[in-house]
């Protein structure tokens, strides 16, 4: 008789691994996990969908996320895989910063040249003929150049170029 009691008692196995013991205690972490999850969505982390080949073959396409807060305490550093805001928090860009403010950027016989010195690129694989002096080569106090990894494309087909700051969402996590 005593048994039956406290079977009777005792939650089902199913009912156990679903909410637990403590059915308040679940519906609190879950409501906590929720608002943590929406929370760092819309402030920290975003994700990104990255389509084209401009920065093979660093990133080849996929799901990427982007580190909001990256630069609170400093601009963007050369080298930085940032994102570029286009129209609205849809359309971006996936791009390399190569040049920092106030610097002059310019392509020569297939290299990058910051102020006149050819810059050390490690991530470029496929190597280019660019021989070119972008429209605003000279950068202004708030603008960034960015360029992608791949150049073995034509430069007219490569979207490249001076970025304002307010445009540079944060930092492509890897």
């Amino acid at each position: 008789m005593q048994t039956e009691i406290n079977q009777a008692r005792q939650p089902s196995w199913l009912r156990t691994i679903i909410i637990g013991r403590h059915p308040r205690r679940t519906l609190i972490r879950i409501v906590v996990i929720v608002v943590s999850c929406l929370l760092l969505r819309a402030f920290v982390v975003l994700p990104i969908l990255v389509s084209g080949p401009s920065m093979l073959p660093t990133y080849s396409g996929g799901l990427n996320f982007v580190n909001r807060l990256a630069f609170l305490g400093h601009g963007p550093r050369r080298g930085d895989v940032v994102a570029i805001r286009l129209a609205g928090e849809s359309i971006m860009f996936m791009k390399r910063v190569v040049g920092l403010p106030g610097e002059t950027v310019t392509f020569s016989n297939g290299h990058l040249l910051v102020d006149g010195r050819p810059l050390e690129e490690p991530y470029v694989k496929f190597k280019c003929n660019w021989d070119f002096v972008p429209e605003r080569s000279t950068l202004g106090d708030d603008e960034y150049y960015v360029v992608g990894d791949n150049r073995s494309m034509p430069h007219l087909d490569h979207t490249q170029g001076a970025a304002k700051r307010e445009r540079i969402v944060g930092k492509i996590l890897r």
